[in-house]
């Protein structure tokens, strides 16, 4: 009986000879517990003690992130459900919407159990991207601290200043830090010498810094 139990489980990720051992285990505590003299069957008290404890291993033992308990119950009503939906739609996976009308769920609630079927276990960060050619990572695709963000402060700080300077200064400005040009093809564009563009470069943001910093102490 307890084999036969573990049995139902063979197909979630966990080997047959681990399953049988929490079966057992669950057998034991069925053994121990039971009590004849309330007149119930030892089978029909032992069969839910041994599936309890089958799927308390899986809960607290083969999740590898906590997942809630609900959302481990919907993950077996989707599967359950769209075992029994291939039998009987040959040639094609069952949709969403079949799975939902199936195991009387809303179309939400399959989609968090699907996500949920292959979440036993988390990749690790080294693992290669599924359809990779270059070798790249999980952990090369993981997002990173903007570095813009710690300009935010300044960009505001200086942006009533620059608004205030002469529209060639303005220019010029724009042209060497927000479109990446040279002094020289600055001083081309504008007819005048790069010594001169360098002068008014350092002029302009030494302006702008003192003007910011005595707004800062006031």
């Amino acid at each position: 009986m307890a084999d036969r139990l573990a049995g139902r489980f063979r197909s979630r990720g966990e080997t047959f000879d681990d399953l049988r051992q929490v079966a057992a285990l669950g057998l034991v505590k069925a053994v121990d517990r039971y009590d004849p003299e309330l007149g119930n069957a030892f089978e029909s008290y032992a069969v839910p003690t041994i599936t309890g404890e089958i799927k308390r291993h899986f809960r607290d033992h083969m999740w590898t992130l906590h997942v809630p308990r609900r959302v481990q119950d919907l993950r077996n009503r989707v599967r359950h459900a769209a075992q029994d939906l291939s039998q009987t739609i040959p040639g094609r996976r069952p949709t969403v919407a079949e799975i939902a009308e199936h195991a009387d769920l809303s179309e939400d609630d399959v989609r968090a159990g699907q996500e949920a079927l292959e979440s036993f276990s988390a990749l690790s960060l080294d693992a290669e991207l599924p359809g990779s050619d270059d070798g790249y990572s999980l952990g090369d695709a993981l997002g990173a601290p903007d570095p813009a963000l710690d300009t935010v402060v300044d960009r505001e700080a200086v942006k009533e200043r620059l608004a205030a300077l002469p529209e060639r200064e303005r220019a010029i400005l724009h042209m060497r830090f927000f479109g990446d040009m040279t002094q020289s093809s600055i001083a081309e564009q504008l007819g005048i010498s790069q010594m001169h563009v360098s002068l008014l470069i350092s002029r302009c943001c030494g302006r702008v810094r003192e003007q910011v910093m005595r707004d800062g102490e006031t």
